[in-house]
């Protein structure tokens, strides 16, 4: 083999190590994207779950709050049903 011909061999040899090099860094950065936005996504479930709640507790609180005032209202007007 020629020294051109070694050389030759030597530069695909060492071009094809760093494409291999270059696929498995995309790959990974690939599956580290698709761990962050499946994170994400998570995160934004939850937080919807928790504005859910919240929403619903603070709706319920208002309305027994407003229970307790009609209530009152009623007992001030001697309205009220309860003997």
């Amino acid at each position: 083999m020629s020294s051109t011909q070694e050389t030759q061999a030597k530069a695909e040899a060492k071009t094809e190590e760093l494409s291999q090099c270059a696929k498995e860094s995309a790959n990974e950065a690939k599956e580290r994207t698709a761990d962050a936005a499946h994170s994400a996504a998570d995160s934004v479930q939850e937080g919807k779950e928790q504005s859910a709640g919240f929403l619903q507790e603070t709706g319920e609180q208002m309305r027994s709050m407003t229970q307790g005032a009609v209530e009152a209202v009623k007992n001030t007007l001697g309205v009220n049903d309860k003997k």
